[in-house]
């Protein structure tokens, strides 16, 4: 697929700049760290770890795609099953591992070094949704290849799960009002910014909940659903309480937090 590279640059700057608008249109928190410093830091990283994974890899999830698909590896590969139908399971079983990938990420010690960077943004808005370390985003691309191999996925369904994983990404972390009426239904089908904020709480019960990105069936099913944040949206603190410094928020610190401290 030759133009996929530029279908997924113009899904994220499209779907940025509307996210970006209604952050300025309809605000859902008051934010209380320098915006120009975290947006600066947080696309920083994007950019960075944009420029590794190109680096590193010679090849992305879509070409493992091709490649399995060429050489016969994979469930969807050797099975009669039609290619859309395969594709739409394949889009949904990448989400359920990314969910589970998030769990690991949260409960085994190491990983959460790693992913302890994307919670420490005290401020949650549409840049949080790509603040991530690069060794985590790393390991997620090897998970995420792997599992495309395995699956056998139809390389279309990859890239509707690549667009859908990074636009969501940027619409559940964005601080933009939904009314509450609209939001409890649109939570039935898809992760909104209320569900996911609860995710990005300092309270260890609520950080270690909502770890969908896309659909929010996975938290209901396997009990890691909270509905609504102990002290409300409009109160709520953001980040982790060990990391409170408005001063770590730039780029050089962000880099460094897997290797400073205590695990929590």
């Amino acid at each position: 697929m030759e133009n996929d590279v530029s279908i997924r640059l113009g899904f994220f700057f499209g779907i940025f700049m509307v996210m970006a608008l209604w952050e300025l249109a309809a605000p859902r928190k008051l934010l209380t760290s320098s915006k120009p410093v975290r947006w600066f830091s947080n696309l920083s990283i994007t950019f960075l770890n944009t420029f590794l994974l190109r680096l590193i890899f010679p090849l992305m999830a879509i070409d493992v795609a091709f490649i399995s698909a060429e050489r016969g590896w994979g469930i969807f590969n050797n099975t009669g099953v039609p290619e859309i139908a395969a594709g739409i399971i394949c889009v949904i079983t990448l989400d359920l591992a990314i969910y589970s990938q998030h769990v690991m990420f949260h409960l085994v010690g190491p990983f959460w070094r790693l992913h302890r960077m994307h919670h420490a943004d005290l401020d949650i808005d549409l840049t949080t949704g790509s603040r991530f370390h690069p060794i985590e985003i790393i390991l997620s691309m090897l998970i995420k290849m792997a599992i495309v191999a395995v699956l056998g996925a139809p390389a279309w369904s990859v890239l509707v799960f690549e667009v859908l994983l990074n636009g969501t990404a940027m619409f559940n972390h964005a601080n933009a009002y939904i009314p509450p009426g609209v939001d409890s239904v649109l939570r039935l089908f898809l992760v909104t910014p209320d569900m996911h904020r609860v995710h990005h709480s300092p309270i260890i019960k609520e950080t270690n909940s909502n770890y969908g990105f896309n659909l929010p069936w996975w938290d209901r099913l396997f009990g890691t659903y909270i509905a609504q944040p102990a002290r409300g949206h409009t109160d709520m603190k953001i980040g982790l309480a060990n990391y409170r410094d408005p001063k770590k928020l730039t780029l050089p610190w962000m880099l460094i937090i897997p290797f400073l401290g205590k695990e929590r």
